[in-house]
């Protein structure tokens, strides 16, 4: 019986390297090493001191039935691997690079054997199956050794597709075992250098979401979900577990004068494979045109059925927009996304000058409509203010662009919202969704109209489409969570709540929410402590909130102590009417809250989530109450009856 051979492992610097298990240690600690990475340092290290061509590097990494751009794949692996160790081209420790020629392993070596595990007798004719490392190394040995005139062949059909057609070929099928139905497209890496332009690769990572969205036979993951993978030192198959995607896209944006250039790659994310990369270049202003051709690319690369009118969008060659125009919108909206005051009002700033700039730009209006729609939650502005602004906006977006979902979106919420026209909002609603099926914030918005309106069931499914696409939106976990109360289910809402609160422990209205699951319980104990440990509970709605439960529960001190607060920051900034209605029904005043509900109707102040269950349930036997229900054209049969 033969000692089975030990096995190399591989020793530099702070490194310790197995190719047998794939693992790489520093200073033991397991370092993330994905596929194609690995297998360049097992080519480098069998090698220490020689060059590794790039041609070498091509036949060990990407089969022949691959469609890549090569140098943006080689570069993106060369990058990874560097990441790993620690490494720099400038100033290598380990990988130099040797331009147009190759890469180089030069650091000191050592190599010590790993103890084969104990011999087990086994009938001769059988081979013990090689281990994973040793396939991946014979497979890729196989291929540096089979290259020549095969590969003489290819490169010749290649050059003649491209002379003929333009295009590198896509063969028909190459990816069928790979189905793909579900991806995220992770926060594309700002090349400038300079944070300030990070922006800019937001507004990309972001446009490229909205295009994908659009394809009824993807689920597309949503902004607000990837952006917190932004610098994230996880593995792919970590974060596609999280996101639950069969793949993600990853890519880079810079900027050289009026030239954007674009990196784009296909990844399952399961074995890190790479499925398919290509770089694109184009001048400023048909940046709209080189994101939808990006988005169609990637559609054809995971072969997915486009509808239509699908690919007549995608093929469609979108009108030029003033770069400057553009670059105040991607402000905007990053700014918009930001959701404070103080962010809003610089958002509203960039989106008027991107109109400015550019009138007939749709999403600029369609931006300016959400952030003026957002000013009476913020303290900004009333609504009769700021409602007749978001509605001129989200309209002049649609006038230029009626393909345009997120603008549909737009004006659903002022028509629900200020307008009370439920079936315009529905039909807007329906109309973003149908342009947009992966769209997670036109889903939560339909959620609470819908919840709103008491169609409770249709809600919660909407509400669990939004998470299926944006599983770490706070936002969107929260309304799943409101939903469930409003069906009654409390337990089901508290657990949901508690999972949003262990994203982010300082997320208020998860425990806003989760205090009317205690309230419908009938545990009043746990609502107030709820409320009361709420992060920032001394601002805003929530405050009224706590003064209401300190009402309900007999601390009538207290609660009153909440309405001089709300009184006493109505002269700082907008407050609605309805929040002092809240605390006097948590005090049994119901004359005093209902001349405050008639405050609201006449300026048009409701938070409708709020006013249409929960709270203000109390009053649904009150005549007045009814009356206002029928002035506000909400369906008061239901009100009454649940």
């Amino acid at each position: 019986m033969e000692t089975p051979p030990s096995r190399p492992t591989y020793r530099f610097g702070e490194f310790e390297f197995d190719p047998a298990s794939g693992e790489l240690h520093k200073d033991g600690a397991k370092v993330r090493l994905q596929e194609q990475p690995f297998q360049i340092l097992t080519l480098l290290l069998k090698r220490p001191g020689e060059v590794v061509t790039r041609e070498e590097v091509r036949q060990a990494l990407w089969p022949g039935d691959t469609f890549v751009d090569f140098d943006v794949g080689l570069n993106s692996a060369i990058k990874r691997l560097r990441d790993a160790l620690n490494d720099s081209a400038d100033s290598p420790r380990f990988v130099e690079t040797l331009p147009r020629r190759g890469y180089r392993f030069v650091a000191a070596l050592e190599t010590s054997p790993v103890p084969p595990p104990p011999a087990l007798e086994a009938p001769p004719r059988t081979a013990p199956p090689p281990v994973e490392g040793e396939a991946r190394a014979r497979r890729a040995g196989v291929r540096l050794g089979s290259w020549g005139a095969a590969a003489a062949v290819a490169v010749l059909v290649l050059m003649a597709t491209l002379a003929a057609t333009g295009r590198w070929p896509h063969p028909r099928g190459q990816l069928a075992s790979v189905p793909i139905r579900s991806l995220a497209v992770l926060p594309f890496e700002n090349l400038s250098g300079d944070a300030e332009q990070d922006y800019f690769a937001d507004g990309m990572t972001d446009s490229l979401i909205t295009s994908l969205a659009q394809v009824h036979a993807l689920r597309v993951i949503s902004r607000t979900s990837v952006m917190q993978y932004r610098r994230a030192n996880k593995a792919l198959p970590r974060i596609a577990e999280e996101l639950d995607v069969d793949a993600v896209v990853e890519g880079t944006v810079s900027r050289a004068g009026d030239r954007v250039r674009i990196t784009a790659q296909l990844i399952q994310a399961t074995t890190d494979r790479h499925l398919w990369a290509q770089s694109y270049e184009r001048e400023a202003r048909d940046v709209l045109s080189l994101q939808r051709e990006v988005a169609a690319a990637i559609a054809q690369a995971v072969e997915v059925k486009l509808q239509p009118e699908e690919k007549v969008r995608m093929t469609r060659a979108a009108a030029p927009v003033q770069p400057e125009a553009y670059e105040d919108y991607l402000k905007g909206r990053f700014y918009w996304s930001k959701r404070s005051p103080e962010t809003s009002l610089k958002a509203v700033g960039y989106f008027q000058q991107a109109i400015a700039r550019d009138p007939a730009y749709a999403p600029a209006y369609s931006g300016l409509s959400d952030t003026y729609r957002a000013f009476d939650v913020q303290g900004l502005a009333p609504p009769r203010e700021c409602m007749p602004k978001a509605e001129e906006a989200a309209r002049k977006a649609l006038a230029l662009d009626d393909t345009l979902a997120e603008a549909h979106a737009s004006l659903a919420g002022v028509l629900y919202r200020y307008d009370w026209d439920w079936p315009g909002a529905e039909r807007e609603f329906r109309l973003s969704l149908e342009l947009e099926p992966s769209y997670a914030e036109g889903h939560r918005a339909y959620a609470v109209y819908l919840m709103t309106v008491r169609r409770h069931e249709e809600a919660l499914a909407e509400a669990q489409r939004a998470r299926e696409l944006s599983p770490l939106s706070l936002v969107i976990n929260t309304e799943l969570g409101m939903a469930l109360v409003r069906l009654g289910r409390y337990d089901e809402a508290i657990q949901q709540l508690r999972k949003t609160l262990e994203i982010d422990p300082k997320f208020f209205r998860a425990y806003q929410t989760m205090a009317l699951a205690y309230e419908g319980k009938g545990d009043w104990p746990r609502a107030l402590e709820v409320l009361e440990k709420r992060p920032g509970r001394g601002q805003g709605q929530g405050n009224a909130w706590l003064g209401y439960a300190y009402g309900v529960t007999g601390r009538r001190q207290e609660a009153l102590e909440v309405l001089a607060r709300i009184e006493k920051s109505s002269h700082e900034h907008y407050v609605s009417p309805q929040s002092f209605a809240v605390v006097h029904l948590g005090l049994g005043e119901t004359e005093q809250a209902m001349a405050w509900l008639e405050k609201a109707y006449d300026g048009r102040a409701f938070e409708v989530l709020g006013f249409s269950g929960g709270l203000f349930d109390r009053l649904k036997g009150d005549g007045r109450f009814q009356d206002l229900l029928r002035r506000m054209r909400l369906p008061t049969a239901d009100y009454a009856r649940q």
